[in-house]
This record gives C-alpha cells, structure tokens and sequence, in this order.
C-alpha cells in the first residue's frame, strides 16, 4: 500500500482513487497494524483538506464530501480495522446550542472527529443546558463541543457552561466552543476551554486534551 499516494487521494477528493487502492488493500489479507496506518493515512489526507479549506482552495461543501469519504472508507476497513475500541482515543459529547438550529459545522467536526478516533455523541441542534449535563452524567465525556453561528448562541454557551458549573463537572471535561461568532474574547466570555471556527483545528485541540 502507497500510504502516501492514499494520503493525497484523499486530500485531492478522489473518490474513485480512494475506494480503489481501499478494496485492494482489503482484498490483501492485511494485518491491523497495517489498516491502522491506512486510517492514518486518510486522517492526514483530511488535514489536507483542512489547510485546503483554510487557504481558500476549498469550500464547506468540499469539506462536508471529505468527512463523508473518510466515513466511507472507515466502513471498507472496519473488517481489518478490529475493534475499534481499542484504538478509541476518546469520548466528546457534541451539540449545538439552545436558540441555534445550525449543523453543518458540528456534522463536519462530527465526521472528523470520528475518524481521528473519537466516539462522538452528537445529542443534535438547539439543545438546553440539561440536555447536555444529562448526556455527559451518562457517558462521562473527556471532551464537550458547543456550536453555534448566531451570536446568541454565545449567551447560550456560557449559560450551558454555568449549569455545568453547578453540577460540579466542569473539572471532569474539556469543552470547546465552535461556530462563526466564537472568538477568543467569547472563549473567555463564556469560559471554555479553546474555541475554534475550523473543524480540523478542533480535532487537533481535542487530540492533544487526550494524549
């Protein structure tokens, strides 16, 4: 397997390519060790994409077909990929705020996040403060994501991050805020741990909250 030559399919959004070099590597008897840097290899394809996105080449939708592609090529590989758990780098409890019905953005850091390794709870769009304490007393997240593209969603986030004050869980998580309104002032505002307007940086930050 071209590792590589993987890497740069992915990162070129060449479908075909991909789910080629995917099914032959499949076909190949491989050991897991090797699926694994094959995983690795179209997570980097992903960066790519990511700094693409961030110099302007790219666009959302691009970025949206990217996490669908790497959904995609994880299912080719889950049957040499083993059991995933045990390469689970962590858990993140992920929605978008009360007041905010936007998704495109938590769906991509959704998608990342997944095939960095992550299990990802995604409780969906205009969510209370409840909604999230419950789903994190239920599944002990490492990581909380907030998103959110109106500026009310700020009010929300820091309202959201209060009640989980309350509940005394605030030292148990990472919470990273998201979304077109977040900047380094509404991080503080709302005082979350990072914020950030690009899914593959969150992804970054979440990775290096759980090495």
């Amino acid at each position: 397997m071209d590792y590589k030559l993987l890497t740069q399919a992915v990162g070129d959004l060449d479908e075909d390519k991909v789910f080629e070099m995917l099914k032959d590597f499949v076909n190949s008897n491989p050991e897991e060790e090797e699926a694994q840097k094959v995983v690795n290899a179209c997570q980097d394809g992903m960066a790519t994409v990511g700094d693409l996105f961030d110099s302007g080449e790219y666009f959302v939708g691009d970025l949206i077909f990217a996490g669908e592609l790497l959904n995609n090529a994880i299912d080719v590989l889950k049957p040499v990929i083993g059991s995933e758990s045990s390469n689970k780098l962590g858990t993140i409890v992920l929605g978008t705020v009360q007041g905010d019905l936007h998704d495109i953005g938590k769906n991509i850091f959704k998608s990342m996040a997944e095939a960095a390794g992550f299990e990802v709870y995604d409780i969906g769009i205009d969510q209370s403060a409840a909604a999230f304490i419950d789903k994190i007393k239920e599944v002990n997240p490492q990581i909380v994501g907030m998103s959110g593209v109106l500026t009310l969603a700020i009010d929300s986030m820091k309202n959201i991050v209060n009640e989980i004050e309350k509940e005394n869980l605030k030292d148990k998580v990472k919470i990273i805020i998201g979304g077109n309104p977040v900047t380094k002032e509404a991080c503080e505002h709302v005082r979350a741990d990072a914020f950030t307007t690009n899914a593959a940086e969150g992804v970054k930050i979440c990775k290096e909250w759980v090495s």
